[in-house]
């Protein structure tokens, strides 16, 4: 039972020998360094004093990390799946019983051993569970200890395909029950398929029951300018000037990574569906299961006109073979009432963006296909007109071929698209920007220097983090005519010499802030730590652009994100407090005092306080050498229970422009935030929530500090009563 999505601290990507071989494919943002010989773990942490990812030796590391950002409370905290198992299981159990059968049940992915406890109590008569991640398999064998399962419950802590059968074996006969929790957001992504493909061959029964019986995947088809905003670089025209998307950027197919997301979060406003929710495949899980590539397609006719841009999709799991019991995955705009949809973030729903788009009329016969191998889902579209040859291959799965997809994220795309936010930007270098203007941007992947050299600077250059970057930045150059019109360098700040700038003094120096190692809003304060190396540089009267940023913070009421760290105690009558120790005892090692990213966007949320600037950071002067300290209180203002802190950054360009990396509009008067689609926001949850009455006798005290040796900001929180 593993998460979804990986949640980042300042610790950027961590992953133990255990764990390695089951998550090295799973996600695109994850990145591994093992010292296997002697277990050791390597760390990356973002390091915003040099913008670099630092690999760091843990020998005391010991999974902490995996185990503090797991959220495995919030699998247990979902009674809508776990009500789905518990019905499922008694299904099977009851059927396996009926034919006068030995109940033998193989759970793999166990977790904390809940659907083996839910077996066991419905009659099976020996469970073999099995748990990969070392940790999870001694607490899961605490759990059963402590529930009274010990002699009919086997811990094997294992991955499923190093399980033997036989009477030396780590299970003695095979199974006749199959149960599994191994689905991601994409179903597959996990390595389900694999898994499954095993287990048929090798540990259970021909015609074993399986728990879920079934998977069904669903897609619609649908135009939204917000969603195709996410995959490619649009036209974007700003005071006069028009920037176009370079033609290789334009025609490439990009990631081919899902984009899992809360669409629950996304307006159905914001996109037009094309034609109807469609089924696309099924996977019978009480089969032999396949693993090997399949294509699939559904036929339909166009519900509107509009534009073929994007696939929603998500699965069903059917629980038992005549679809009765089900657990779905679907938006909760698809309800009729969408208050009743449970909410559960590690499973969400996935976003693809077809290869290419195409223009569809209100009638047309389509084909939509999926493809899939043992990993990931790519979709494709054809009008029906278009006879596919049976010899013809199927539609491969789409890869970057421009870089832009490699070098820029998909919330970054989103952000380069967005036309306000430009328009800031292009109007504070309007009010810097001179005809002898020598100007210099510091940031990874930005088109700044691009709008400073079509707003008539006389001199551009760009330090650009790596040659992927220099090259998409030179075709975006070239497909606007402006080829040599910025002069990149793959050039540290603290390298730069006047001889690479010809000798020419800096007289406005940019920077979003935007640099692709950042993980929590203040680490962007690595552009501080470039002004402060170009000092030297730059000219006595230089304009620095933003001239200043400011920590901000509000304390808030989460509708349901408190779920991923508040403890379970017991879920469906099993006691579970074993794992909420070994958590906890994980986030006492480091993480309780740290902030972690969070999409807020996606995370519906009241504030309690007011909003508040908290920390400022005058990018005109050097970073000090001492640290800096803010301290302060903000009352609660509204009623309500306080699970933590939000925090994020504002950066002010001028005096009278700013772009907040967090809420983009006043709170309103019942709480309510909006939050940037396309910065993560730092979170700080309290260790104990707080009721709240809202009249102002009990406020949250806080206390930051800006180590400038470290280039972060240790932080703390306190609720005090008058």
């Amino acid at each position: 039972m593993s998460p979804a999505r990986w949640r980042l601290p300042s610790e950027q990507r961590c992953f133990s020998e255990a764990v390695f071989k089951s998550a090295v494919s799973v996600s695109e943002e994850r990145s591994v360094a093992v010292a296997a010989a002697e277990m050791r773990t390597f760390c990356g942490r973002a390091n915003p004093s040099t913008g670099a990812l630092d690999w760091v030796e843990e020998e005391e590391y010991d999974f902490h990390q995996e185990i503090a950002r797991s959220c495995y409370a919030d699998m247990l905290h979902d009674h809508d799946r776990n009500q789905k198992y518990y019905e499922g299981i008694r299904s099977a159990v009851s059927r396996v019983k009926a034919r006068g059968q030995k109940v033998v049940v193989l759970d793999i992915g166990t977790g904390t051993g809940l659907l083996s406890m839910m077996a066991a109590t419905a009659g099976a008569d020996v469970c073999y569970a099995v748990e990969v991640f070392r940790p999870m398999a001694e607490a899961a064998q605490s759990i059963v200890e402590k529930n009274g399962f010990s002699d009919r419950i086997k811990i094997i802590n294992k991955h499923s395909t190093d399980v033997t059968v036989g009477p030396d074996g780590d299970m003695q006969e095979k199974a006749n029950i199959l149960i599994t929790e191994l689905f991601d957001t994409e179903l597959i992504g996990e390595g389900a398929l694999p898994s499954y493909e095993h287990a048929h061959q090798n540990l259970v029964q021909e015609g074993c029951e399986a728990v879920p019986h079934r998977a069904s995947v669903f897609a619609q088809l649908v135009e939204s300018e917000l969603l195709w905003s996410w995959s490619q670089l649009q036209p974007l025209e700003v005071d006069g000037f028009l920037l176009a998307a370079p033609p290789a950027v334009a025609r490439c197919a990009g990631a081919h990574s899902v984009c899992d997301i809360q669409l629950s979060q996304v307006d159905p406003r914001s996109f037009t569906p094309l034609g109807p929710v469609l089924s696309m495949f099924s996977v019978d899980f009480s089969r032999a299961v396949s693993s090997s590539f399949q294509s699939h397609s559904s036929q339909f006719a166009a519900r509107s006109r509009g534009r073929a841009q994007v696939v929603l999709s998500w699965w069903d799991l059917d629980m038992d073979p005549a679809g009765s019991i089900v657990c779905s995955m679907a938006p909760s705009w698809t309800y009729p009432e969408p208050k009743t949809a449970p909410w559960r973030d590690h499973w969400m729903q996935s976003v693809y963006f077809l290869p290419a788009e195409s223009s569809v009329n209100e009638g047309d016969q389509l084909r939509l296909t999926v493809c899939h191998d043992d990993y990931s889902l790519w979709f494709s579209l054809q009008p029906l007109s278009q006879q596919i040859p049976q010899t013809e291959a199927p539609p491969p799965r789409p890869s970057c071929t421009c870089q832009a997809h490699l070098v820029w994220t998909r919330p970054r795309f989103g952000e380069l698209n967005d036309r306000r936010r430009t328009e800031s930007y292009v109007n504070a270098l309007k009010s810097v920007l001179r005809d002898d203007s020598v100007c210099l941007s510091v940031s990874d992947g930005s088109l700044l220097p691009v709008w400073a050299h079509m707003l008539g600077a006389k001199k551009v250059f760009s330090l650009e983090n790596s040659r992927m970057s220099r090259q998409v930045i030179e075709q975006v150059l070239e497909a606007n005519s402006m080829k040599g019109g910025v002069e990149l360098l793959e050039i540290r700040p603290d390298q730069l010499t006047s001889n690479d700038l010809g000798g020419q003094q800096i007289s406005v120096l940019v920077g979003e802030p935007y640099f692709s190692t950042s993980l929590l809003p203040w680490h962007s304060l690595f552009f501080w730590f470039c002004r402060s190396a170009l000092s030297g540089l730059l000219r006595p009267d230089a304009s620095i652009l933003p001239g200043s940023a400011s920590l901000h913070m509000v304390a808030v009421e989460f509708q349901d994100l408190w779920r991923i760290r508040a403890p379970c105690g017991t879920c469906e009558g099993f006691d579970v407090t074993p794992m909420d120790e070994m958590v906890q005892k994980s986030l006492d090692f480091r993480e309780s005092r740290e902030a972690e990213p969070h999409p807020l966007w996606e995370y519906p949320c009241r504030a309690l306080t007011r909003s508040e600037s908290v920390m400022t950071f005058d990018f005109t002067q050097s970073v000090p050498q001492q640290p800096i300290s803010s301290q302060g209180s903000l009352p609660f203002i509204r009623a309500g229970r306080c699970h933590g802190v939000a925090l994020w950054m504002e950066y002010h360009l001028t005096d009278d422009i700013t772009v907040s990396a967090g809420l983009t509009g006043p709170i309103s008067e019942q709480g309510d935030c909006v939050w940037s689609r396309h910065r993560k926001q730092g979170v700080y949850f309290l260790r104990t929530p707080v009721e709240s009455s809202g009249d102002g006798r009990s406020a949250v005290s806080y206390s930051f500090t800006f180590e400038p040796s470290l280039g972060d900001i240790k932080m703390d929180f306190n609720v005090t009563s008058q």
